[in-house]
């Protein structure tokens, strides 16, 4: 084979593998943060930034893919410290509460994923150990009724290979639970788009969630 050959196919098989990868489009809304790879490459990030105080918004925008892929949603809810809590030493001291809802659509407009109870999530920040450490004077991490759990994230969690059959299932919240705003109704929802976290909205304060879409 000469290097004219040699180049020639080797367009052809670049042509052949761009020609079967497909644009698709994202709607998120997260309380507070997000970002989201595809086959473990970030393809979009919250453009408000965590510690932004209220940070809830909502996100759209475009990627190229081919599937089958992986969709990993990293989802975060503002913490002042490792307590989990919020306004600390003010009058308005309190935990926070998440919750995060996606909805992907293919260049046709049609919904080829959005979340719900078929997401697999697992919280990796979890706090305060008891509920109580929110009524005290002076929250400290890790004492007390302030303690909090943390899980390493895991390499490649967000990758075709990795195994995720002993992740918990995304748990699916309610509208009035959550309680959306602030971009939210901007976005025309398909029916079946649910909001999502882990079982508790206000001590999972991160969550790893992944969905593979064929």
């Amino acid at each position: 084979m000469n290097k004219f050959t040699f180049l020639a196919s080797s367009t052809l098989c670049l042509f052949a593998q761009a020609a079967s990868a497909e644009t698709y489009t994202a709607d998120v809304w997260a309380d507070n943060w997000f970002s989201l790879n595809v086959n473990g490459v970030q393809v979009a990030e919250d453009s408000v930034s965590i510690t932004t105080e209220r940070s809830f918004n909502a996100e759209s925008f475009s990627f190229t893919a081919e599937p089958p892929f992986v969709l990993g949603l990293t989802a975060k809810d503002f913490k002042e410290n490792d307590t989990g809590l919020e306004y600390i030493g003010t009058r308005k001291q309190q935990m926070g509460d998440g919750g995060v809802i996606v909805q992907i659509k293919d260049a046709s407009g049609q919904i080829v994923a959005v979340t719900d109870a078929n997401w697999k999530c697992l919280p990796v920040h979890q706090a305060p150990s008891s509920k109580s450490c929110a009524k005290e004077d002076n929250p400290i991490a890790g004492e007390g009724a302030c303690g909090f759990d943390i899980t390493a994230e895991p390499a490649g969690w967000d990758t075709a290979n990795f195994d995720v059959s002993e992740w918990p299932q995304a748990t699916e919240h309610s509208e009035s639970s959550v309680r959306p705003k602030d971009g939210y109704d901007r976005i025309s929802w398909d029916s079946n788009a649910q909001l999502i976290w882990g079982s508790d909205l206000e001590t999972d304060n991160t969550m790893l969630c992944r969905l593979v879409v064929e």
